[in-house]
């Protein structure tokens, strides 16, 4: 019980929508009763929950489309900052600080809702979960490496994503012709 409230949240996270992610929690807690013989006890509880739900949601997903890649080209380093010296953003500042003022929680789970699935599920494990790397890979039953990397690309593309989102939104101020 003490854990399911955390699983939900990241379940939204990763479905997108409040209704698939409680769905999703439900699948993986009726999948958790099921296998609860095959815990190891001592072991990381939070962390095998929260691989049963990213699996639950990984299945569905599966069966719904194939995993597209994106291509990084879209999403150079340092984005931001590239973004908000083009619009004349004032160098001292963060840009993110800039493009977050006046936001509200709905901005960053829409930015995070345009990630791809797999950079989605570690960035909402690592930064809104407060998940180490460590329990990100065994959460998500891939290499400390693979979490490292995709979160590498996860920021790269949450700093498109967030510029764009604050284009439509009028956050950022369109560029001057």
């Amino acid at each position: 019980m003490p854990v399911l409230p955390l699983a939900y949240r990241y379940a939204v996270r990763l479905a997108g929508d409040r209704d698939a992610g409680m769905d999703l929690v439900q699948d993986a807690s009726v999948s958790a009763y099921r296998a609860f013989a095959r815990f190891e006890p001592g072991t990381n509880f939070r962390a095998w929950f929260l691989s049963i739900v990213t699996h639950r949601y990984f299945r569905v997903r599966r069966d719904e489309a194939r995993l597209a890649s994106v291509p990084l080209e879209e999403a150079p380093d340092l984005f931001l900052y590239a973004k908000a010296k083009e619009r004349g953003v004032p160098s001292g500042g963060d840009p993110l600080d800039t493009l977050l003022a006046g936001a509200d929680d709905d901005f960053v789970r829409a930015a995070l809702a345009r990630l791809p699935d797999d950079y989605r599920a570690v960035a909402a494990l690592h930064f809104l979960s407060e998940a180490s790397y460590a329990e990100c890979a065994e959460t998500l039953a891939v290499p400390v490496g693979t979490v490292r990397s995709r979160l590498h690309r996860a920021r790269k593309l949450l700093q498109v994503a967030l510029w764009s989102i604050g284009e439509e939104r009028g956050y950022v101020k369109k560029k001057d012709r």
